[in-house]
Parts: structure tokens; C-alpha cells; sequence
């Protein structure tokens, strides 16, 4: 199946793409894309199913066809920032098509979201009453999802706040997309996958974070050793919400441009 699936360009220089998470959109961004946009060529890409790309559903929606749905629309030599579940894609990205990338950057993303024995990560449970809440009130699934997210953070409300604005200017995303998105966070596994990685890799995580454990920073070195692990002290899921400028400042020394 041909998809075009719309994209957002802003500024001049070199390309930096970002990826959003589960359940926004690319308005999460904004906050970082108002300053770096000065120095940089910023590319945002909704994930099918949500934004600008609400009603562009591929089948099958899998981490596969939805990777390769992006990197078509991905500018040459980029650096792919991706957070949370667009962290995920990200590496897919990475890994399949590595010509297209001059470095990953994943925010508070991992190989693998589910919690295993030998690996720090969300509750399965966590992500089964997600679903269930889906089937009920979006909204309020949102909502709470929006506060998991910011727990720990100084600002939390704050935080939830400047989401929601930055998000709620397009259309709510697609069921199809949300429960999809919820099955790559509990299934997709690709652990083995980073390993092989060959671009330079910088992943930042949040101290406070409560989906994705700082405690998987370890198991992230053993299984990367030429990637960048860093643990934001103060950070929890969102630290570009939390402390835009202390993360632009981080993410401007992480850039091997």
C-alpha cells in the first residue's frame, strides 16, 4: 500500500527529524522546535494514525510497515530523534534503513517497553488498562496517560498543561493507531537489533521516570557499548516539556553533526 503521509518543515540547515509518542502528536515538539528551528531544518512526521496523519492507516499497521512508511519521507543524512514509543520506530528505522541516517537519538525510549525478569520496563498490566480505558473514554485514557507521564517531574502540571495545548491543535489520533501502538510497546523486542546499530547513538533518560525505568540504563550500555546512555537527574518521561531549554542544551552536545 502507497502512502504519502504529511510532513512539517520548518528552518534552514542541517536536518533533524523528530518522532512523537503514543497518543499525541507532533505538537509535543513545539516547545523545542521554537528554538532550534533558528540553526536547523526541523522535520516532523506524525505517525499514521494520528495529526496530520490521522486517517492514514497502513495495513498491516505493524513497527515494519510503519518504519518503512516513515524513512520514505525521511530527508537525506538526518539525525532521527524519536521519543517514547517513536523511539521504538526510530531504531526500527535504524536498523533497516541505515543510509538515511547520520545519528539516532532516542528520549526516554527503548528496545523493548515491556518489562521482562531481566529487563526494567512498564508493567504489562500498565498497558492491558490502557487498552481498556482506550475502548471507553479516549479522553480520559489521556488524561491519565498525560500524568504516568509527567509523575515525578516539579512541574507536572505544567507539564500536562503544555502537551495538551501543543497536541489538542489536530485531530485526535486513530483507535487503530492507539491499540497498534499499544501491542509494538508490549510485543516489539529490539534488543539484538541496537546492537547491530552501526550510526552513533545517544539516549537520553529520565531519572524519574515511571514507564521507562533509568534502571534500564545498564542493561542499554551492555547491549550498546558505543552508544550514549544519559540520566537526566530531574527529567521524568517528557524532560523537553519539563526543562525545554536544559534539554536543547543536552541534545546540542549530543549532536555529532
Amino acid at each position: 500500500m502507497s502512502i504519502n503521509l504529511n510532513v512539517t518543515k520548518i528552518g534552514q540547515g542541517p536536518n533533524l527529524v523528530f518522532l512523537h509518542g503514543w497518543g499525541v502528536n507532533s505538537g509535543v515538539w513545539q516547545p523545542l522546535i521554537d528554538i532550534l528551528a533558528k540553526e536547523y531544518s526541523i522535520t516532523t512526521i506524525d505517525l499514521p494514525g494520528y495529526g496530520q496523519n490521522h486517517d492514514k492507516l497502513p495495513e498491516p499497521y505493524d513497527i515494519d510497515t510503519v518504519s518503512a512508511l516513515i524513512a520514505a519521507h525521511l530527508p537525506t543524512s538526518c539525525v532521527l530523534i524519536g521519543w517514547s514509543l517513536g523511539g521504538l520506530i526510530a531504531q526500527q528505522i535504524a536498523y533497516d534503513f541505515p543510509e538515511k541516517l547520520s545519528q539516532l537519538i532516542l528520549v526516554c525510549s527503548t528496545p523493548k517497553f515491556a518489562k521482562e525478569p531481566d529487563w526494567p520496563g512498564i508493567e504489562k498490566n500498565v498497558l492491558m488498562l490502557f487498552a481498556r480505558q482506550l475502548s471507553l473514554d479516549f479522553s480520559k485514557m489521556l488524561e491519565r496517560f498525560l500524568m504516568i507521564q509527567a509523575m515525578g517531574s516539579e512541574n507536572a502540571k505544567f507539564d500536562v498543561k503544555t502537551i495538551k495545548q501543543n497536541v489538542q491543535q489536530y485531530p485526535n489520533p486513530s483507535e487503530t493507531a492507539l491499540m497498534a501502538g499499544l501491542n509494538m510497546l508490549e510485543k516489539v523486542d529490539l534488543r539484538v537489533k541496537l546492537n547491530q546499530l552501526t550510526m552513533p547513538c545517544h539516549i537520553f533518560l529520565g531519572r524519574l521516570d515511571s514507564l521507562v525505568p533509568a534502571a534500564v540504563s545498564e542493561q542499554l550500555r551492555e547491549l550498546s557499548p558505543t552508544a550514549k546512555v544519559e540520566v537526566i537527574a530531574h527529567a521524568s518521561h517528557a524532560p523537553f516539556i519539563s526543562d525545554t531549554e536544559g534539554f536543547v542544551k543536552r541534545l546540542l552536545g549530543a549532536l555529532t553533526l
